[in-house]
C-alpha cells in the first residue's frame, strides 16, 4: 500500500506533529509505503511579511497545491492522509486528490473544524459561537488578540466550509477519542460511518516506575491559559505539595513567593521521559476539550497515575478510579483534595499506576494504532 501523508507542522511543536510523526513511524515499521508532504511554519518570518504570507496561504496555497499536484502526479498513492493543512499547504489540496480518484483521509487533534482558533476557548471560558458556520464571531470577539489574525482565521474557516474543502473531499476522519468523534458528527456535520477513533501511539517504555517513590506533582505542556495551569498552581499551593512544570521557562505563569513551583525545561524525549519517571502523580488541569492528551498517555506509560479535569476527550482517556481521578474543571480546591489523598495513600497510587500502564498498553500500543490505521485505509478503498 502507498500512502501519502501531508502535514503542516506547528512553530511550537506539540502533541499533534508529535502524533502525526508517530503514526508515520508505525506504518513505516508495518511495510507501508509512505512519503512525506510537508510544511513547518517555523519556516515563516516573525513578522509583518510572514503574517501575510500565512493569511494568504491559509486561504489558498498556490506553490504548495502546485507542488502536491506534482507530488500525487509523482508517487501515484492508494491512500492520501492529511493532518493539520494551515496555513502553508490549505485545504485546496484535497480536491486534487477527488480529481485523481484517490481517497482522502484525515486525521482530526483539534476542533479546527468547529472553530477557526481550534480550541473552543475564549477568555478563560468554553466557547462555541463559531458552531455552525458562524465565523464572524471570532472576528467580532478577536479571539486571536489581533484584528487582522482573527479576520484572517474566520475567513479560512468560512471559505474552506463554503467551497466544502473537508466535507466534500475527505473519506474519512480519525479521531484520537470517541468524543472528539462524536462531536464532529454532531457539530461539525459529519455522518457517523465517515469517522472512526483511533488512539494516539505512544511508545511504552520496558519498565514501570514505583510512583509512591516520586518526588512531585509533574505538569508537561505548553504554559497557555487554555491548558489550566493556573488551577495547578493553585491546587498545590492548597494541598501544599510540590509542582513541577516541563515547558517553556521562557514564558512560564508567574507563581507567587512562597510557592513550591520548579521549571524543568525538557530538551528531549529521553530527558522528558525522566521528568515522567520522577513524579507521584501527574495532573491534567485543561479547561478546554482536548482530543486526547498526548501527556497523559506518556505519563500512564511509565506507570504513573494521572489527575485530569472532568472535560471533552480527557474524561475518556483518564479512567475514574482505575488510571488516576477525574477532578472538576477549573476546581483547584477538588484538585487539591485529590493530590493529597494520592499523595497520601501509597496503596492507591500504586493501584492506579499499575492501571494506568495497563490501560495504555491496551489503548495505544504501537502496533495496535499501525492495525486501526491500516484497517481505516482499508475501508476507503474497499
Amino acid at each position: 500500500m502507498r500512502v501519502l501523508h501531508a502535514y503542516n507542522l506547528h512553530r511550537g511543536g506539540g502533541g499533534a506533529d508529535n502524533a502525526t510523526r508517530a503514526t508515520i513511524g508505525v506504518l513505516r515499521d508495518k511495510g507501508v509505503e509512505v512519503e512525506t508532504f510537508e510544511r513547518d511554519s517555523a519556516d515563516l518570518p516573525v513578522n509583518l511579511s510572514g503574517k501575510l504570507r500565512a493569511f494568504g496561504d491559509g486561504l489558498y496555497a498556490r506553490s504548495a497545491v502546485k507542488a502536491f499536484r506534482e507530488r500525487l502526479d509523482r508517487f501515484r498513492p492508494d491512500v492520501v492522509h492529511v493532518h493539520e493543512l494551515y496555513p502553508l499547504i490549505s485545504p485546496w489540496v484535497l480536491p486534487e486528490c477527488t480529481r485523481r480518484g484517490i481517497p482522502t483521509v484525515m486525521s482530526v487533534y483539534d476542533y479546527r473544524l468547529t472553530c477557526p482558533v481550534h480550541n473552543h476557548h475564549f477568555e478563560g471560558r468554553l466557547c462555541v459561537k463559531c458552531v455552525g458556520g458562524r465565523e464572524h464571531h471570532c472576528v467580532i470577539q478577536n479571539c486571536r488578540g489581533s484584528r487582522a489574525e482573527s479576520l484572517a482565521f474566520g475567513l479560512r474557516n468560512a471559505v474552506a466550509r463554503s467551497f466544502g474543502l473537508f466535507s466534500r473531499h475527505v473519506r474519512l476522519y480519525i479521531t484520537p477519542t470517541r468524543f472528539t468523534a462524536d462531536w464532529l458528527v454532531q457539530h461539525a456535520g459529519v455522518a457517523p460511518a465517515n469517522v472512526t477513533a483511533v488512539p494516539c501511539v505512544i511508545d511504552i517504555p520496558e519498565t514501570t516506575v514505583d510512583p509512591v517513590a516520586g518526588r512531585y506533582v509533574a505538569f508537561a505542556g505548553r504554559f497557555v491559559p487554555e491548558k489550566g495551569v493556573e488551577v495547578a498552581l493553585a491546587a498545590a499551593r492548597e494541598a501544599r505539595l510540590p509542582l513541577w512544570l516541563a515547558g517553556d521557562a521562557d514564558d512560564h505563569p508567574a507563581v507567587r513567593p512562597g510557592d513550591d513551583v520548579h521549571f524543568v525545561r525538557t530538551r528531549n524525549r529521553e530527558e522528558l521521559a525522566a521528568f515522567y519517571r520522577g513524579a507521584r502523580l501527574f495532573v491534567m488541569p485543561s479547561i478546554w476539550f482536548e482530543t486526547f492528551g498526548i501527556v497523559v498517555g506518556e505519563a500512564m506509560s511509565h506507570g504513573v497515575p494521572v489527575l485530569a479535569s472532568r472535560i471533552g476527550a480527557l474524561a475518556e482517556t483518564t479512567v475514574d478510579g482505575v488510571t488516576g481521578m477525574l477532578f472538576e474543571t477549573g476546581d483547584a480546591s477538588d484538585l487539591a483534595r485529590k493530590m493529597r489523598r494520592l499523595w497520601d495513600d501509597p496503596e492507591l497510587c500504586r493501584s492506579l499506576g499499575r492501571g494506568a500502564r495497563r490501560h495504555i498498553e491496551q489503548t495505544s500500543h504501537r502496533d495496535r494504532h499501525a492495525q486501526l490505521t491500516i484497517a481505516a485505509y482499508e475501508s476507503v478503498l474497499a
